[in-house]
């Protein structure tokens, strides 16, 4: 297909002489593959001779020129080609980038483009590609009200134009100008009456809209598009968001959830409703909504861990394991994450038969300043015992009780509970194990 794009731009030659030219292209292109700057450079000088107004050897020749330093000789070619095709509004529009790219604000080069886009115009009465060109050389060349007047050239009824207008119009006017804004408004609502199902057209109508303070106009914008569009799963979302905004929430929800059913990768959409879940403290939803988020965009640490804590706190441990899986894949070598899978492996009931891998997994990790929190400690303790490692066991029931902080007083006294158990079940330190006991008690005389 790219060979097809590039000869495509050849011009209309008796057989025999475009053939040559294009063999010679071609010969040019091979040699760029391989390397050779100056045979391909050669190739296309040839190949010009015998097709001169070819575009796509145009393109080639300027741009060795331009590597030669030769601007005048660019200019030149560049110039001729325009010349000879001036029914071609593609050609014209591309020496009028070229002008704007090699001349850098140069006076001459900008004077030159707007000669060049004023005939194009002549010949394309409206067109939004010469209109908004010519916007920009007209500023450029210090014509702010000319180039204010130009864009009312433009067609009200085309959503491309009303797009242009009201991206170009903007840029000239005060935020407070209510008149210049109105016309603007005027010229969306005219070329979204004749194209509602353009999704950019729409989008760009709404948000002008929102922005002006219009909410529920914006609302109407996107209601009546996605009427006659209903597969423009991403303004439907917008919709959604803009119906939350505007405290229409049950309508704002069952658009999002719509679109989930349609695509459930839609990451605003997740985002929004795990925002309005929280907000009205549904939390079952809110955490749905968040996990599908990070299984599809992932990440930092923090916000793995957050979740997964409070997965973990709602005994939802299946979920909690999961969502750390793809944590542990993102950041894996993150002692933090690894502690909380091998905990949340452990506690799953479809996975507790491999947690002892986990711990192990994460032992590897944990150096340094990372120290081992407690829930680790204790579940890994549990793995040792049923690995019959006692003493080892022992030691990490140890480390978790030292590791609480004097406020989490019903967590020490589980602690110590499961260290005194240890102790009776295997007949040793009687009165150690009643020590515990008593002290756990006054720690937490409730359990």
């Amino acid at each position: 297909m790219g060979w097809w794009l590039a000869f495509s731009g050849f011009g209309v030659l008796a057989a025999g002489a475009e053939g040559n030219a294009r063999q010679l292209f071609a010969r040019g292109v091979l040699a760029e593959c391989r390397g050779d700057e100056a045979g391909a450079a050669g190739a296309f000088e040839e190949a010009l001779k015998l097709d001169p107004l070819a575009l796509a050897l145009v393109r080639r020749v300027v741009a060795v020129r331009l590597e030669e330093g030769n601007r005048a000789g660019a200019v030149r070619l560049m110039r001729e080609l325009a010349e000879a095709r001036t029914g071609e509004l593609a050609v014209q529009l591309e020496y009028c980038d070229f002008l704007e790219d090699v001349g850098r604000g140069d006076a001459l080069a900008v004077r030159q483009a707007i000669a060049v886009l004023e005939a194009a115009l002549e010949k394309h009465p409206g067109h939004p590609r010469v209109i908004e060109r010519l916007f920009a050389q007209l500023r450029a060349d210090g014509k702010a009200e000319a180039a204010l007047e130009l864009l009312e050239r433009l067609d009200e009824a085309d959503g491309e134009s009303a797009m242009i207008y009201g991206s170009l119009a903007a840029s000239g006017l005060e935020s407070d100008d209510e008149e210049g804004m109105g016309r603007i408004g005027k010229r969306y609502e005219a070329a979204f009456g004749v194209e509602p199902g353009n999704a950019r057209l729409a989008r760009a109508a709404s948000e002008f809209l929102r922005k002006k303070g219009r909410e529920e106009e914006a609302i109407s914008i996107l209601e009546r598009h996605v009427e006659v569009a209903p597969w423009s799963l991403e303004l439907r979302t917008r919709l959604g968001i803009l119906y939350l905004s505007a405290k229409r929430e049950e309508e704002g929800r069952k658009a999002l959830e719509d679109v989930l059913k349609i695509s459930p990768r839609r990451i605003l959409a997740h985002q929004s409703l795990a925002k309005l879940h929280r907000m009205r403290g549904r939390a079952v939803e809110a955490r749905h909504h968040a996990g599908e988020l990070l299984k599809i965009r992932g990440g930092s640490e923090e916000e793995y861990l957050k979740l997964a804590d409070e997965y973990l706190a709602a005994g939802e441990v299946r979920e909690a394991r999961i969502l750390l899986e793809k944590a542990a894949f993102e950041h894996g070598d993150s002692p933090a994450v690894l502690m909380k899978l091998a905990v949340a492996t452990r506690r799953d009931p479809e996975t507790r038969a491999v947690a002892g891998r986990r711990f192990r997994e994460a032992g590897v990790v944990i150096s340094g300043d990372a120290k081992p929190d407690a829930a680790f400690l204790l579940e890994s303790a549990e793995v040792m015992l049923e690995e019959g490692q006692s003493k080892a066991a022992e030691e990490r029931l140890r480390a978790a009780i030292r590791s609480y902080p004097p406020e989490a007083k019903v967590e020490t006294a589980a602690a110590l509970r499961r260290l005194a158990r240890l102790w009776e079940e295997e007949d040793r330190n009687a009165e150690a194990a009643r020590a515990l006991r008593q002290r756990a008690d006054a720690l937490d005389p409730e359990n």
